[in-house]
């Protein structure tokens, strides 16, 4: 007994040495400014690097907590501030997924390569990614403090918002919104619903712009969601109705339903868990490495039984060894006491989340929605938090006065065709504050697979208006309808880079036609000097004192077809003023003195005289054809983990 005593405190000591050097380490965390989260450069970034601070927050000061952020500044501002924030979920998977493989401004070629997002969220909107909740990703904790319920965690986000607006109070009064997806369908209500009852506290100094939410491929409501489960393995094709599998699932299902009655308002129930677990294992199948399963997240690919998806997508073979290189570390100033490399998904955190005193957000969905819009967006062909689900919460829940998308009794909200640039993208439904947004041929996590079009969805939603920065909209049709003009496309046109590249074309073709223009009038003042200075020398051969050719009242002439216009108050023209001074000197030794420039007058073209209109009229430097492209085109501007 004594041995094992001793060897238990042995095994300790790293925990108790680890406690102590984050007691002394952690002043040091609150007392950074904003300088200290800049990011000076990004191993394997292109160039020019963007604007971006990253770190820890400390959350919980009592037991270590603190929350990894990433932030990045927007490349425009369109017709105002705007701050999105972005989560995962899990609960326990990082929100570096997001940064780095979905709505981030940079995806990985390899583990060492980084190249910008065609579709990146942070166009015209701040982009924020929390770690959220502690002991998620580079956020850490603890091991004996990880979060357990809902409201703790939104607690806990609000004391790291405060802080955070406190570093960085420019962004506080931006319009805000809260993205994410999977179990962030969990998050994101309860965090806006603990930011709608800071606003309200007469004791709040600044209130936050809470805007919108997004949510995307959502754990909302259990009870529809589990339910959808094997309507959607029929629907795909994934399990035969009538079955050996289909039977055994129907009774687990059953189970299920039981469950539900009996539980009531449970977030998590493993009975039910069960049926998904059970269908990746029934309809596993033999492939070439061994057995194979569908994967849970898009069900048109495979992975290795048991993964059945936590392998996907396929980028995290770059982004775990890239956000676990020492470099990578300390340009985003993780804190040494993040003493573990970084994981997609914390299993830890997730076991220890167990909300069985939080109520599932579907709950309190309506208060939201009488408060502020939100979008909810589902891939079709995500198994674990399916479309199907989704739908079936709406039509079941009841906000602002009707039930599901319904405008007035019997009639309800269109399903509008979406197009985007031509391809079918997918449909749209709107009712009283809720966008629902189905993405086709799509997968659980929406921008790994389309970007783009879900930029289109955010600028459309925020209501971004280009038409102050220019820019060439994106062709997004609802039923054959261009909507408001929201969001720059086009592959190689919503880009900084890419603007710039643009604008050098722009000015390019300008000066090409300023140099066009340039050799025509160098032309034209060559032609008029050698008719200038050969009727000089005919002048001092022939007709020495020469005074000018009579022809124009007072003393107007006319040399080589050109009229120029006599100075007011003048006896003699501008130019045979000129030439009388010049009698006794040599024209082409050009020795007269530069003063005497000053006697000369030649009139524009658009010059009357004596109240008549001059009858020609000439133009020089007119527009290329380039320039005239430019005018004419456009502007230049144990449970499944739910990610």
């Amino acid at each position: 007994m004594a041995v094992r005593r001793v060897l238990a405190t042995w095994k300790r000591l790293p925990t108790i040495i680890a406690a102590a050097a984050l007691s002394w380490t952690t002043p040091a965390i609150a007392d950074m400014v904003a300088g200290d989260y800049f990011v000076h450069s990004l191993p394997g970034a292109p160039e020019p690097l963007l604007k971006m601070h990253a770190g820890h927050i400390e959350v919980n000061p009592e037991h270590n907590g603190n929350l990894f952020f990433w932030h990045f500044q927007n490349k425009h501002i369109a017709n105002k501030q705007r701050t999105v924030i972005w989560l995962n979920g899990g609960p326990g998977c990082s929100s570096e997924d997001g940064a780095l493989m979905e709505i981030g401004p940079y995806r990985l070629k390899d583990d060492h390569t980084l190249y910008y997002n065609d579709g990146a969220w942070n166009e015209f909107a701040n982009v924020m990614f929390v770690d959220n909740p502690v002991g998620t990703g580079y956020s850490y904790v603890n091991t004996d403090s990880y979060v357990h319920e809902l409201d703790e965690m939104a607690d806990q986000f609000i004391v790291f918002l405060e802080k955070w607006f406190a570093l960085f109070p420019e962004y506080e009064h931006d319009d805000l919104y809260i993205a994410g997806e999977s179990y962030a369908g969990q998050h994101i209500p309860y965090i806006a619903k603990h930011i709608l009852a800071r606003n309200k506290q007469p004791t709040t100094k600044h209130k936050w712009n809470l805007q919108g939410l997004l949510i995307g491929n959502g754990w909302i409501s259990p009870r529809e969601q589990y339910e959808s489960y094997l309507s959607f393995a029929y629907e795909k094709g994934l399990v035969q109705k009538g079955s050996d599998v289909a039977n055994r699932l129907e009774a687990q299902h059953r189970i299920c339903q039981k469950e539900l009655a009996i539980g009531g308002a449970a977030i998590d129930n493993p009975q039910c868990e069960a049926i998904l677990q059970n269908m990746l294992q029934e309809t596993a199948m033999l492939g070439p490495h061994g057995k194979e399963c569908y994967n849970m997240y898009d069900v048109r690919l495979t992975d290795s039984l048991p993964s059945c998806g936590m392998n996907w997508p396929p980028d995290l073979t770059s982004v775990t060894p890239y956000l676990r290189r020492q470099d990578v570390i300390q340009a985003l100033h993780i804190n040494p006491n993040k003493n573990t490399g970084w994981t997609e998904c914390s299993g830890v955190v997730g076991s220890n989340f167990r909300p069985s005193k939080s109520v599932p957000s579907i709950q309190f969905l309506p208060d939201i929605l009488s408060e502020i819009p939100i979008v909810l967006f589902s891939g079709a062909e995500d198994l674990i938090c399916n479309h199907l689900g989704t739908e079936a919460l709406i039509s079941n829940m009841q906000w602002n006065g009707a039930r599901g998308f319904e405008l007035t009794p019997g009639t309800w909200a269109p399903r509008r065709d979406w197009t985007f640039e031509g391809e079918p993208a997918g449909f749209w439904q709107e009712a009283r504050n809720l966008t629902y947004v189905l993405f086709y041929n799509s997968s659980h996590m929406v921008p790994f697979d389309y970007a783009r079009r879900t930029r289109d969805m955010l600028d459309r939603f925020m209501g971004v208006d280009i038409s102050s920065i220019g820019g060439t909209p994106t062709d997004s049709r609802l039923d054959g309808e261009k909507g408001p003009e929201t969001t720059v496309g086009g592959t190689a046109g919503n880009g900084t880079a890419d603007q710039a590249a643009e604008k050098a074309k722009l000015d390019a073709a300008k000066w090409e036609a300023y140099r066009k223009s340039g050799e025509i009038v160098l032309v034209i003042v060559i032609i008029a000097t050698a008719v200038w200075g050969y009727y000089v020398w005919r002048d001092r051969r022939r007709r020495r004192g020469y005074q000018g050719l009579e022809g124009g009242e007072n003393g107007s002439s006319i040399i080589g077809g050109s009229r120029l216009m006599a100075q007011r108050g003048r006896g003699n023209s501008g130019l045979e003023h000129f030439r009388n001074k010049r009698t006794n000197r040599d024209v082409e030794a050009g020795d007269f003195d530069e003063t005497e420039l000053d006697d000369l007058h030649v009139a524009t073209p658009t010059d009357h005289h004596n109240g008549q209109q001059q009858d020609e009229r000439y133009s020089v430097g007119g527009d290329s054809d380039e320039e005239d492209a430019k005018k004419g085109g456009s502007h230049g501007n144990g449970q499944a983990g739910r990610k």
